[in-house]
């Protein structure tokens, strides 16, 4: 939206509902964004960085704007960074995210994440640090996080203890990867959010990469994946109405019209919503009239397992490294960014017992691609739906008339054939050698650096 129409005021509905027929493109302008995280530590005595303590999270920030990344202010503290299309931004716990340009290609996506893990690498190195992409710290304790100053994230913290359990563990502690893709029209995303949101638990377990916290293993797979089931069921987790008959971008308006907002955004400053819906919002039970930007910042206050802006974004993967993150994208864009695949995965979801859905979602945080339900089994599944995204990969190499992009889908084709989730081949390494959990997983992210550095 332009800086005019984000301060028009909202009088009908129908405008929330344009807001996401806006984002339908031609395919030819459909994009491909990631988004990762990772969390940053002291080598010398493995403690998380803080933002304003000497040599820290503020200095890193410093030292990448020599590489063309503009500053983020929010009053006089430099929060984050911008740089083409691309920005830096920080996590409740300093949490490190790139989120990346809008590229054509997988290759252009997996070019631009490589270089920001080695210029991030390389600024690590000379200050003593290093950067950890797992779905959850494994060493850190919620009570001794450094949290980042942001107003935002001081709203969140207020709000988050009266809703589910580990709200704050959510902020804190843990990190994802995410990847963005576009829809040509209404019925194009209601096909694509219901392969998303269908496959999101399958996903989740091929990604499972968070065995650890506060020291020890947690009994987890993906320890992350548990985390945001108990974060805050107002706006998280499966939505079962993606499946129900009419479902488009009015129905999606309703959802988002009933969720609680968390704070109204103006000119810089943060009001009180006292506890209103954005419903009740928009129906003047509020001293501030709703304008468009404030429906834009509530869009993006909602959490689910697969999330409707103007594109879509899968939310579901653990931190991980170069490699698997381009593998994400490419499941993803195997999967939706071709017709005859998408076809495919629909007609594979099309019969599915949302019972069914649910209980194997439930299941993967501990079990991963061992979780069942009825018919449905994440390992059998996880095979399939890999089948199905390298098959359009291939089609869209030769339709679009590119580089085939395949060879990005050999991480998920390694672990779905092997069965061994990346969580397990850490907690295997961790139950037979003598390295203590510190050095494990600093010699973990040595050795990911140096599988980066030869791809």
């Amino acid at each position: 939206m332009t800086e005019k129409e984000k301060k028009s005021e909202i009088n009908n509905k129908l405008q929330l509902i344009e807001y996401f027929d806006q984002g339908s493109k031609p395919p030819e302008k459909w994009g491909i964004g990631t988004e990762n995280e990772k969390f940053l530590f002291r080598r010398s005595n493995y403690k998380r960085l803080s933002f304003n303590h000497d040599s820290g999270i503020s200095d890193i920030l410093s030292q990448m704007q020599s590489d063309g990344w503009r500053p983020v202010k929010e009053g006089k503290q430099t929060i984050g960074l911008r740089k083409s299309g691309a920005s830096i931004t920080l996590e409740p716990g300093g949490q490190f995210e790139l989120s990346g340009e809008n590229f054509k290609t997988i290759q252009e996506t997996f070019h631009e994440t490589r270089k920001h893990f080695n210029e991030l690498d390389g600024i690590c190195l000379k200050y003593d640090f290093f950067s950890l992409p797992l779905g959850v710290d494994p060493l850190t304790s919620l009570d001794e996080v450094p949290w980042v100053p942001k107003e935002r994230y001081r709203w969140m913290k207020n709000h988050m203890p009266g809703k589910g359990k580990l709200g704050l563990e959510m902020m804190a502690n843990t990190a994802s990867i995410q990847v963005n893709l576009d829809y040509g029209n209404e019925a194009d995303m209601v096909k694509k959010m219901r392969v998303s949101q269908a496959l999101q638990p399958f996903v989740t377990a091929i990604f499972a990469n968070s065995p650890f916290s506060g020291g020890k293993a947690n009994g987890y797979l993906s320890y992350r994946s548990h985390i945001w089931n108990h974060t805050d069921p107002d706006r998280c987790g499966f939505l079962p109405f993606i499946f129900d008959e009419g479902f488009g971008f009015e129905r999606w308006v309703d959802y988002l019209l009933d969720v609680p907002m968390y704070f109204i955004y103006r000119d810089g400053n943060y009001f009180s919503a006292n506890g209103l819906t954005f419903r009740k919002f928009f129906q003047g039970e509020h001293t501030l009239k709703p304008i468009m930007e404030d429906w834009e910042t509530h869009v993006s206050s909602v959490f689910p397992d697969v999330r409707l802006k103007q594109f879509i974004e899968m939310r579901g993967a653990d931190a991980n490294c170069v490699s698997h993150i381009a593998a994400l994208s490419a499941l993803w864009v195997g999967l939706l960014y071709d017709h005859q695949s998408l076809e495919e995965a629909h007609e594979l979801i099309s019969g599915w017992d949302g019972y069914a859905m649910q209980e194997v979602r439930s299941q993967v945080p501990v079990k991963a691609l061992d979780a069942k339900s009825g018919s449905l089994h994440a390992g059998n599944i996880s095979k399939q739906i890999c089948r199905i995204a390298l098959d359009g990969l291939n089609r869209r190499a030769e339709s679009l008339g590119i580089e085939n992009e395949s060879r990005f889908l050999e991480p998920v084709q390694e672990i779905t054939e092997s069965g061994v989730t990346l969580a397990e081949e850490l907690l295997q390494r961790y139950t037979e050698n003598k390295e203590s959990l510190p050095e494990l997983v600093y010699n973990w992210q040595k050795e990911q650096m140096q599988k980066c550095a030869e791809l």
